[in-house]
């Protein structure tokens, strides 16, 4: 029998309860992602207590910011291995979620996973953040973007503003420390049309490890030039911000 000791103490923490389904539903996604795991690289981390903890309790710590209703048009941009939108997806039914990652192996094993736990309302795209922003039937119609993409803030608004509507929010999963790197991304928001609300700050439950959401909230409607050309975001941040470095999750 599977222990779910600790992912339910961390789930108190968070003021969260599963139900037995949902809870198998988070094991057999660990069961996919490490069987995956062994032919293409989709974790570092692969270890049962670990994964509960820096993935699917990181994922789910998004309950902390006030402003998540549970509900609502999501996407995940740099979705990776499925994180966060998987396990919002399996904690919050009612969330209609699109998993977007630039590689087609990944985007097989989350559609695989989708099937397998028999997730509604959710599907995996190949493509492009830059390309995908830029089509009618993708762009400004998110009521929330959410990533835990590797990469500075600076280049991550950019992929991720466009998606979405005005009155809606940008939250970047981040670890602690990222005063600085927040000040730089500050040009970009701007020419955005967002701005960066207060940032909430925490432990992920179960360890002693800081996290922090940036939360931009989109003012208005986003200039068409943005996003820029596939790459571009990454070597030449808006602003002239020269900051390069990020802290990994």
């Amino acid at each position: 029998m599977v222990d779910f000791t600790s992912f339910n103490r961390g789930l108190e923490q968070l003021n969260l309860s599963l139900d037995t389904k949902q809870l198998q539903q988070f094991y057999r996604y660990y069961e996919l992602l490490i069987e995956k795991n062994k032919v293409m690289n989709l974790t570092a981390i692969t270890e049962y207590e670990e994964v509960i903890h820096k993935h699917f309790l990181d994922s789910l710590a998004l309950v902390l910011w006030k402003g998540f209703k549970g509900e609502g048009h999501v996407i995940d941009v740099g979705t990776g291995a499925g994180f966060p939108g998987i396990p919002l997806k399996i904690a919050f039914p009612e969330l209609e979620i699109v998993l977007l990652d630039s590689l087609n192996k990944r985007v097989k094993f989350l559609n695989e996973v989708v099937d397998e736990l028999g997730l509604q309302k959710i599907v995996a795209i190949h493509g492009r953040a830059e390309e995908l922003a830029r089509k009618v039937e993708y762009r400004e119609t998110f009521s929330l973007c959410v990533s835990r993409a590797v990469a500075p803030l600076a280049t991550l608004v950019e992929y991720c503003m466009p998606f979405v509507s005005v009155g809606g929010r940008f939250v970047a999963y981040k670890a602690g420390g990222v005063k600085e790197e927040m000040n730089y991304a500050q040009p970009a928001i701007k020419l955005l049309s967002g701005r960066i609300e207060e940032p909430i700050s925490f432990q992920l439950p179960g360890t002693e490890i800081d996290r922090v959401f940036v939360v931009v909230y989109k003012e208005k409607k986003g200039d068409k030039k943005y996003p820029r050309k596939p790459g571009t975001a990454e070597r030449e941040p808006l602003g002239n911000s020269k900051e390069k470095t990020v802290k990994k999750l």
